[in-house]
């Protein structure tokens, strides 16, 4: 039988074995409650022992379904791209991206606007996006990760496109749309809770002299692009493209 705690600053008792306050513990209740705390709490809250108090158990039995901080981690991109995935299941190419004869420009539009949803409902989860990719290698991420990558690759391949166009299609697809969610979503307020736009991005901290073109575009640079401005890119890169 699981070893009872008594309370303390982390909330109701919590228990050494692996059944918690939601019932048992897996790989996916640990990964969804992971993704609650840092939408909540920002990726600086995620720590082991925190996810523990949420779940009501130890920290030490998270260890089996992530063991380390870093698997943490690559699994919070793990359930990002899950969820892309499952929005992309009802999409114009059916779930493995490779429908009778697909539109792939209006399916390149459709993963793109898919991505940018998800990533507006978790955006501290976003930098993992590119961090991980830095860190993990290929053959290495998450089936879900990779299953993306697949599903453009299909389209292309579909699409009657050769080897070297699909691989550089792929590039600028995948390129722009991570450095537009990069960009989309960067932190831009010093104070949250200040009315004034200027005090509430802390203009005051850049230097006019040395940086007069930022601070003076700074206020507007706040203003996000939007599904729009992410189409209108993704077409300007594939420009050219035959349909």
């Amino acid at each position: 039988m699981a070893r009872e705690h008594g309370s303390g600053a982390d909330g109701p008792a919590r228990r050494a074995g692996d059944r918690g306050r939601y019932g048992r513990l897996s790989r996916e209740r640990v990964l969804l409650a992971a993704l609650e705390v840092v939408d909540r709490d920002g990726l600086s809250g995620l720590s082991m022992r925190r996810l523990g108090a949420e779940l009501g158990v130890e920290a030490m039995a998270l260890y089996r379904y992530a063991p380390s901080k870093d698997a943490l981690l690559d699994g919070l991109v793990e359930v990002f791209w899950l969820q892309v995935d499952r929005e992309l299941e009802q999409g114009p190419a059916g779930p493995d991206g490779a429908a009778e004869s697909p539109d792939w420009r209006a399916c390149l539009h459709h993963i793109a606007r898919a991505t940018l949803g998800i990533a507006l409902r978790h955006p501290h989860v976003v930098p993992l996006l590119a961090t991980r990719l830095l860190a993990t290698p290929l053959a290495r991420r998450p089936l879900p990760v990779l299953r993306t990558d697949e599903r453009v690759l299909a389209l292309l391949h579909a699409g009657g496109f050769s080897e070297s166009d699909t691989v550089r299609i792929h590039r600028r697809f995948t390129a722009w749309l991570l450095g537009y969610l990069l960009v989309e979503l960067r932190a831009m307020d010093d104070d949250p809770d200040e009315p004034d736009p200027a005090f509430r991005l802390g203009l005051h901290r850049i230097p006019a002299g040395e940086l007069p073109r930022l601070r003076a575009t700074a206020v507007r640079l706040v203003d996000r692009g939007g599904p729009d401005e992410l189409a209108a890119g993704l077409d300007a890169l594939l420009l050219g493209y035959p349909d």
